[in-house]
C-alpha cells in the first residue's frame, strides 16, 4: 500500500499565496487619493461595461483587482452587507472599517479553508463624517492595511504609491490628482503608457463630500477629457 501524498501546512499556503499573487499580477492596478474636496480612484479599464470601481453606500467606494467574477460577488456582498446594516440601524452606521473587517474574514476563511484562494486584492475607501478619508486595502488572505490620502493596489501597488507619494500634497485639486494618477498607473509594469491613457482607457470616480447623499460619482466624455486637457 502506497503511502498518501503529503504536503506540509507551510508549502500549502506558500503554495496559495503564489498562485493568488500570479493572478492578481495579470489585472490592472488601481490608485486613489484625497483631493481638496473628496476621493478620486482611477484605473486602466477599456471595457465599456465591466467595472472595476463601484459605488458601496452613501460615503464608501471599492476597487478590485484579479478575477473579476470574485471581486464582483465580493463586490455584491459588501452592498447586501452595507444595505442590511444601514436598514437595520442607520445610515451613519456604515463605516469603511466594518466593511473592510468583513472583507477580511470572507477572504482569510476561504485562504485558510479552501483549496484554492481568491485571486483578488480589494479597496475600501471612505468619506468619514469627521471629513477625513480612509483606505483600507484587502489582501487575499485576508490581512489588511490602513492607509489615509492615498493607496494602490494591484502587482505594482508598491511602485504605484511610491510615485503618488513623490507628488502628492495636501489640498490638491481634482485636475492635478487625476493626472497624478494617471502618471501613476503609467509607472505600472501592466499598464498602458502615459500617451495611452486617457478619457477612453481609464475608468475614473470620485467621493465628493459636497454632495449631499450619496457621493459617488463617475466621471466619463467632456469632463473626464478636460482633466488631462491643457
Amino acid at each position: 500500500m502506497s503511502a498518501p501524498f503529503y504536503v506540509s501546512p507551510e508549502q500549502w499556503y506558500q503554495d496559495k499565496a503564489e498562485y493568488a499573487r500570479k493572478g492578481i499580477a495579470r489585472g490592472k492596478p488601481i490608485v486613489a487619493m484625497e483631493y481638496d474636496v473628496g476621493i478620486v480612484l482611477m484605473a486602466e479599464n477599456r471595457s465599456a461595461t465591466l467595472r472595476k470601481i463601484s459605488e458601496i453606500y452613501d460615503r464608501i467606494a471599492f476597487g478590485g483587482v484579479g478575477k473579476l467574477d470574485e471581486y464582483e460577488n465580493l463586490r455584491k456582498a459588501g452592498v447586501r452587507y452595507a444595505d442590511m446594516r444601514g436598514y437595520s440601524f442607520s445610515r451613519e452606521d456604515v463605516a469603511g472599517k466594518s466593511l473592510a473587517n468583513e472583507y477580511s474574514t470572507v477572504l482569510g476563511s476561504v485562504f485558510t479553508r479552501e483549496m484554492k484562494s481568491l485571486e483578488v486584492e480589494i479597496l475600501v475607501a471612505e468619506i468619514r463624517d469627521d471629513g477625513k478619508s480612509a483606505f483600507y486595502q484587502i489582501r487575499y488572505d485576508g490581512s489588511m492595511t490602513d492607509t489615509t490620502h492615498y493607496a494602490a493596489i494591484g502587482g505594482d501597488g508598491d511602485k504605484l504609491v511610491d510615485v503618488i507619494r513623490g507628488g502628492w500634497s495636501a489640498g490638491v485639486p481634482l485636475k492635478d490628482a487625476a493626472r497624478l494618477g494617471r502618471r501613476a498607473l503609467a509607472a505600472s509594469g501592466n499598464s498602458a503608457s502615459l500617451d495611452d491613457l486617457d478619457e477612453r482607457t481609464l475608468e475614473i470616480a470620485i467621493l465628493d463630500r459636497r454632495r449631499q447623499g450619496r457621493t459617488f460619482k463617475r466621471i466619463i466624455g467632456e469632463e473626464a477629457r478636460g482633466l488631462f486637457s491643457g
